[in-house]
C-alpha cells in the first residue's frame, strides 16, 4: 500500500517512522498563507490547513493513503505562529509564561473517497519565567521552527507546570494513537 506523509517536517517524519510502516514524505502543494483565517477559531484554522495539505497531495497520488497534519498554538483564542527568529521566540515565551495555552494538532487521512479527521487539543500550563531563564532556554534549544517557541522533546519540558493531553505524540506534531487506529481501519498491519 502507498502511504504518503504530506509534510516536510523532520519531527512528523520521525514520529511516523516509529510505526514501522513504509511511507514517503511529499511536500504539500498548498498555499497556507492564502487560507482565510477571518472569523475562524484556531481549531478550525488547524483543521483547514491539515485538510489542504492532505488534499493537495491526494489529488496527485491516486489510491494513496495521504496523511496531512497541522499544529497551532493558541493563547486566549489568538494563534501564535512559529517565531522564525530567536528574538521573537523570546517574546512568545514571555507572553506564554505563567499562562495556560492550547496546542492544537489537526490530522486528516485521505484515500480516494474515504476521509478521516481528528483534532487533538493539549492544554499546557507554562510556569512563570524570568527573562534570564527564557534567554538561556532559547539559546540552548533554538526553537525558531516550533509553534509556541518550545521543544518539549528537548529542554522545553522544564518550562511547564502541567500538560493535559490524550496523546503525547500529538505534542510533537502527529497524534500516533489515533493515526494507528485509522491506519488499521484502512488495512495497514500495525503491531
Amino acid at each position: 500500500m502507498n502511504l504518503v506523509l504530506a509534510s516536510t517536517s523532520v519531527y512528523r517524519r520521525e514520529l511516523l517512522a516509529r510505526l514501522g510502516i513504509p511511507f514517503r514524505c511529499v511536500a504539500p502543494r498548498f498555499d497556507e498563507a492564502a487560507l482565510s483565517r477571518d472569523g475562524k477559531t484556531p481549531r478550525a484554522v488547524a483543521e483547514a490547513l491539515a485538510e489542504g495539505k492532505a488534499a493537495s497531495i491526494s489529488m496527485l497520488e491516486q489510491g494513496a493513503t495521504v496523511i496531512g497534519c497541522d499544529q497551532l498554538v493558541a493563547l486566549e483564542g489568538r494563534i501564535l505562529g512559529k517565531p522564525g527568529s530567536l528574538e521573537r521566540a523570546i517574546d512568545q515565551l514571555e507572553t506564554l509564561a505563567g499562562q495556560t495555552h492550547e496546542l492544537i494538532t489537526a490530522l486528516v487521512v485521505l484515500r480516494d473517497e474515504q476521509s478521516f479527521r481528528h483534532t487533538d487539543v493539549t492544554r499546557l500550563r507554562m510556569r512563570p519565567l524570568t527573562r534570564a531563564e527564557i534567554e538561556r532556554y532559547v539559546a540552548h534549544d533554538r526553537p525558531i521552527d516550533c509553534a509556541g517557541s518550545y521543544k518539549l522533546e528537548q529542554r522545553g519540558i522544564v518550562l511547564f507546570e502541567s500538560i493535559e493531553t490524550e496523546d503525547h505524540s500529538a505534542i510533537t506534531g502527529l497524534p500516533l494513537i489515533r493515526l494507528t487506529g485509522l491506519l488499521r481501519t484502512l488495512g495497514y498491519a500495525v503491531p
